[in-house]
Order: structure tokens, then C-alpha cells, then sequence
């Protein structure tokens, strides 16, 4: 569906929303976005070792079992 976007699609996507919030509130809009995404970010690897957390738990070791005949 986005695949089809082009060069001119983007510029008027950009127009759009320039009239929307103005040229002069668009830099404190990025500047937000942009807070909100490190804010973000952190919260990601809050644990500290460097990978996403997903649920919050350490994933489980593998259990080997024996085959049974």
C-alpha cells in the first residue's frame, strides 16, 4: 500500500501538513517527537544489557528431555 508513494506524494503529504500546524510550530513539534522517541528508547533497554525487553522476563533455558520408546 505505501509502496506507491513517490517523490510528488511526499511533497504533498509535507504540504498538507505544513498548512495544518504552520511553519512555525513544526520545529517544536520534531523536537517533541523526537524526545518522545529517546524517552522511548530507554524505556527499551532500561534493563541494561543492551536487548529489548519484550515481556519483562528473562526467556527461559531449553530443558532437555530424554527420548522415551
Amino acid at each position: 500500500m505505501l509502496g506507491n508513494l513517490t517523490g510528488i506524494h511526499l511533497l504533498v503529504i509535507l504540504g498538507i501538513v505544513v498548512l495544518l500546524f504552520g511553519a512555525t510550530k513544526l520545529p517544536a513539534l520534531a523536537k517533541g517527537i523526537g524526545q518522545s522517541l529517546n524517552i522511548f528508547r530507554n524505556e527499551i533497554h532500561a534493563d541494561g544489557s543492551g536487548k529489548p525487553v519484550v515481556d519483562g522476563t528473562a526467556p527461559a533455558a531449553p530443558t532437555s528431555t530424554s527420548p522415551t520408546e
